[in-house]
Formats: C-alpha cells, structure tokens, sequence
C-alpha cells in the first residue's frame, strides 16, 4: 500500500486554513491512500479545532511557537513514523495550487526523482514586490552554487519527497527550512529536480517577510551561513589566499624601502604586512578545521540516517 502524506505547518491559520484544506485532493493517482497532517505551531487561536472541523488525519502539536522550520522538521519526523512513502509540503496560506500536486509527485512516481520543488511563477506573482523579487532569484543562485543543483526556485515550500529523502534532512535553521533542505539534498547526491505549479491569490502577508529589510537582512544572514556551513572550505581558505596576495604589497613595499636606504621611515607597511598576513593564516587554518567539522558532521548524517531507517523498519514489523 503507497501512502502520500500532505502536511501543512500551521501558526495561527484558523482564518486561511479552511481555504486551503477545501483545496487539497483525497485522492491521488499512483497512491492508495493520500491522508493529510497539520503541524500546529504554538497556535493562539482555533487553527486545530478547524483541521479536526475538516477531518485533518494526523495534528501534530507544538507547545509553543517555535518557527517554520522546526514545524517542516516536526511534520517530516511523523510522516516518517505514520508510514508515509511520500510526503508533500504546501502553506496553509493556500499559495500554492493544490491541483497541482499530481504533477509535482509525478517525477517521484517515474522513479526519476527523489526529491521535487514546485516551481513558482515569480515575475508574474504581483503581490510580491521588486526587493523580494531578485532576492528570490539571488537566493536560489546562491543555493545552486552550494548545492551544485539547478533549482530555480529554492526558496518555493511546494515540495514532494520520499521517505528516504526526509530521513536524510537536517535543518538547522529555525527561520526557514527551504534553502537548507535543497542544499543538503544537492551535497548528498539525492536526484532532485523542479516542475513548473501555479500560485494561487494572496490571502495574507507573509510571515516570514515582515518588510523589505527585514527579508535583506535575514536573506543576507542566511546565504552567508549557508556558504559558511555547507562551503567552509571556499568561505574561509579563498579570503585568506586574498589577504596572503594583499599582504605581498606592503611586504615588498617595506622591502625595497629597506634595501634602498629609506626602510626606517616606512614601518606602517611592515606592520600592516604583518597583520595580513596572520589574518590570511587565521583564515586559511579556520577553512581547512572548517573543513574537517563538516567530514564529521556528514558521518553523523549518515549515523543518524542509518537509525532512524532501522526505527521505521522495527515499527512496520511491529505493525504487520
């Protein structure tokens, strides 16, 4: 029996939320069994009462409001535990075009994906403004030079995946888990690929966006993380070999003063030489222990994913 798991993170949604479930198919071709889950992300209003009011399978409670990421994070982990062969994320904003869930599990179902993101129209989408605009398709340059994928639209919470592929995923994020998961999925030579889904019309603001700067910043923050976490090895070790050639002129500047009678006047470019080329060192042995950390961080990965696959399948036994 295949089952597909929908699970929608919730945080005070009990507005939108009965759009969105209205919207949501009971039946998939390629599945037997399509069942809905709603993660409940500290909510202060009646978010729960109208996905029980709407018949939601699984309700995943969060005690207090801990972030989009940790509720995405939460959900994978039940999926995982119900049984789900696949899973597919969406909002509960209705952003995205239920109809188009057949679509985005197809490539899974064709054994050509294992992992999928839907593709959002984003010059045609008018609520979003020219900022958040170029800084989704910085965002998604950023991720595919990570993650050496062509995802065109990273940040897209439309996404499909396979039990294997929720078990590999670590976010350590509590802002956003889009970025991060397509990263990890590209380091970890997961076959990941996009199709193009439509959007639907703006329901609410975004909560994640709360103005234009706040989204710089935090995008800003976040494609430096990223890089730092996933490319240590090209954060660190490249501006240091940059500072090694920046402190060459000083170096030798000081240093035909020195053979040409003047050296003594011209001490600030040996110090500045100096300071240079010891933040060069600084960096290059951060990005070479940076480097390490990250060997030891996918063993663990694997240490972890290795476990969690022996979980599920001692609980299918136990279930048959």
């Amino acid at each position: 029996m295949k089952k597909l798991i929908i699970q929608i993170p919730c945080y005070n949604e009990e507005s939108v939320l009965p759009i969105t479930l209205q919207e949501l198919p009971r039946e998939v071709e390629g599945f037997d069994v399509v069942e809905w889950l709603v993660i409940d992300d500290g909510s202060r209003d009646g978010t729960v009462q109208v996905a029980r009011d709407y018949g939601v399978d699984h309700i995943v409670r969060l005690n207090v409001h801990r972030g989009l990421a940790r509720a995405f994070t939460a959900g994978l982990n039940y999926c995982i535990k119900a049984g789900a062969d696949v899973i597919v994320n969406t909002d509960a904003d209705n952003q995205y075009n239920a109809d188009d869930i057949p679509k985005l599990v197809a490539p899974i179902l064709a054994g050509h994906a294992e992992f999928v993101v839907g593709e959002r129209p984003i010059s045609d989408i008018k609520h979003f403004s020219l900022a958040k605009k170029i800084l989704q398709r910085v965002g998604s340059w950023v991720v595919r030079l990570a993650s050496n994928t062509s995802i065109p639209d990273a940040p897209s919470g439309f996404r499909a995946m396979t039990r294997d592929v929720a078990m590999g995923l670590n976010v350590f994020s509590s802002y956003t888990y889009t970025l991060e998961t397509v990263i990890q999925a590209g380091r970890k030579n997961m076959a990941i690929t996009s199709v193009p889904i439509r959007t639907n019309t703006d329901l609410r603001p975004s909560r994640l966006v709360k103005s234009s700067f706040y989204y710089i910043r935090v995008s800003i923050v976040t494609t430096v993380r990223i890089f730092m976490t996933y490319r240590p090895f090209r954060f660190f070790v490249f501006p240091g070999i940059a500072l090694f050639f920046l402190a060459l002129i000083p170096s030798i500047r000081y240093t035909w003063f020195h053979f040409t009678g003047g050296g003594g006047g011209h001490l600030q470019s040996l110090i500045l030489a100096a300071i240079l080329f010891g933040a060069s060192f600084v960096l290059i042995v951060a990005g070479f222990l940076a480097e390490l950390m990250g060997v030891n961080r996918q063993l663990l990965e694997e240490i972890r994913w290795r476990m969690r696959e022996h979980e599920f399948e001692a609980q299918r036994r136990k279930e048959e």
